[in-house]
This record gives structure tokens, sequence and C-alpha cells, in this order.
């Protein structure tokens, strides 16, 4: 019998960048020269779908690539897949892959890197063998993270990660990714039971960003653009100004979804404040905490949410309730 293979699919990334002749970084490097930079010795399938830098990603792209990684984990010659991915985006999209990973049974993985492929020291073909490492030790009963084993992870920098409740938070470090349950020893977040996919792609959801004092102009514009929903990068535990809460008032007294983040980097999104733009009012007038979520995952989850039909708490925090057509 033949070796199982792992599906590398590519995305571009600074991952596979290489400086042009002005010195910009270009995505050129292909999933096949990816794995052969890396030294993986175990049998691998190069895929490569987009050359980009993730900053560009959208919805579509995500649709396409989650198409092209459950067609692969379909093949029963493939033992899982690797997705090398640029970090700018990379927390969304590895969380995207989550929310529809239903087969347990074989790995997704995301990598990237922070330095270009023709760097002097590249980190990518190390994130990369990471990511191959793991995905053997998942299928020989090895997981570095048995917590991880049902769920999409990311392999970065020397760590294993789940997606869900994942940031940068920072620009340039090896180890740039970290989980918003932070270093306090909470365990990893809960995660609901993955959904099949859907379309994303036509989801029109702005993240606003809140700060002191802000008014209301901003979320009545968006009003205006008559969006599926709002993500609110709000302060503290989910707050925003008292003209700011009475402009979201106004969105879901229209019906649109809120969901409100914050932008501190750990912690859970809980509410707790009252006052027009406290988490608290904003709750209790229909607004929806992301918990652990930040305003990048948390705009994947609402869009996710309103395509299937079911409750956005239900990708959230899986307290909403999943139609049976879901189930």
């Amino acid at each position: 019998m033949n070796a199982l293979e792992i599906a590398v699919v590519a995305t571009g990334g600074t991952i596979a960048c290489e400086a042009d002749e002005t010195g910009a970084l270009v995505p050129r490097r292909t999933a096949e020269e990816l794995i052969e930079s890396a030294g993986i010795t175990a049998p691998c399938r190069p895929v490569d779908v987009r050359a980009l830098d993730s900053s560009s990603m959208t919805l579509a792209d995500v649709d396409a690539l989650i198409a092209t990684v459950h067609e692969q984990l379909a093949d029963p010659s493939v033992a899982g897949v690797v997705v090398t991915h640029g970090t700018d985006s990379m927390a969304e999209t590895a969380f995207a892959l989550d929310l529809f990973h239903t087969n347990p049974a074989k790995s997704v993985v995301v990598t990237g890197a922070q330095r270009a492929a023709d760097a002097d020291t590249p980190d990518g073909p190390g994130n990369l063998r990471a990511a191959a490492d793991y995905i053997s030790g998942a299928v020989s009963g090895d997981a570095t993270d048995r917590r991880c084993a049902s769920g999409v992870v990311v392999a970065f920098g020397g760590n294993i990660t789940p997606a869900r409740g994942l940031v940068k938070a920072d620009t340039h470090a090896l180890d740039a990714f970290r989980p918003t349950t932070g270093s306090t020893g909470d365990e990893n977040p809960p995660r609901p039971a993955p959904i099949q996919p859907v379309r994303l792609a036509g989801m029109k959801i702005p993240i606003v960003a809140g700060w002191a004092g802000a008014d209301g102009d901003i979320v009545d514009a968006v009003i205006g653009m008559a969006p599926d929903g709002i993500v609110v990068e709000g302060m503290g535990s989910g707050n925003v100004s008292e003209q700011m809460g009475q402009a979201l008032h106004r969105a879901l007294d229209a019906g649109i979804p809120v969901v409100v983040t914050t932008v501190v980097p750990h912690g859970k999104v809980e509410f707790a404040y009252g006052g027009a733009g406290g988490g608290a009012t904003l709750g209790d007038r229909g607004a929806i905490p992301a918990g652990w979520l930040r305003a990048g995952q948390a705009r994947i989850a609402l869009a996710a949410a309103l395509s299937a039909g079911i409750d956005p708490r239900t990708l959230i925090d899986g307290s909403g309730a999943t139609p049976p057509h879901q189930r």
C-alpha cells in the first residue's frame, strides 16, 4: 500500500515571497518549491490555489480555498492538508476553515512565515516542516496537542495553536500568533460543532472601530450601506462611547445583526457595563458578545452564520440553536 500524501495547498504570502527588482516582496514560489525548500520527508502533493498577499484575501478567495481543502480531504490517499498563507489574515482564514472542518479524522494545518523565502534565514521552511510533522503525528496517534486534533490549527514559530481565538499579536516576531486566552492558564476556547460549508462571498459585514468619545456618524454611514451585519471593535470588555452606542441601537432597531468584540488582545468579551454604549445595554438591545473572537474572526463567524441561516451565537460560543439541516 502506498503511503498517504500530505496535500500542501499554497495561497501566496510571505512564505512564498521573493524580492523583486525594487526590493518589494512578491509571492512567487509554488507549492512544489515550498515543499522542496522545507525538506519534508513525507510524501507531499503540491496544490497551488492563489499567489497573493493575504491582506487581499476576499471572501470569494476563502470560499475557493475551503472547497479545495475539502476536495483534498475527501481523497482517500490524502492524510491531511497544510495550507500556506500570508500572516495578515491567517487567523481569519484558519478560523473559516475550522468552522467547516467536519472531518476530525484528518488534520488541517495553516502556516506561513514572517521572513521572505529568499531571506538569509527564512522561517517558512521550518514552519512548513512543523505543519507536516503535525499531520504525520496525527496519523500515527502522536499529535503534539490532542485538544487541537479535531479542529484546524496554526503551526508557527514553534507553536501549534488552535485557530479559534487566535490573533497576530506582533508585526515581526517569529512566533507572532497568540491565543486570546493569553498566558492566564485558561484552556483553549471551546470549539462549537462545525457546520457544512456555506458561501461567504457576497456577505457585506464591515468592521467599525470604537474609540473614546466617538460619535455615531460612522455607524450611521454604515447603516446607510444596508450591510448584512456589523462587527464593532470596541474597548475593554466590549464597550463603546454613548454616541456610538446610540447609533448601534439604531442599527439593531433596523434589524442589522451586531457583534461586539474588543481591541484588547487577550481576554473574553463579556457584557457587563451599562450606559448607551456599555456592553450590557447593547446586549439587552440584541448585540452579541464575541467571546474569545477578535474582529476578523468575529466577521467570519457572523458571515457564516448569516449565510447558513443560523444564530451567530452557534458559531461564536455554541449557545445558539442550529437548524436540523446544518447538524
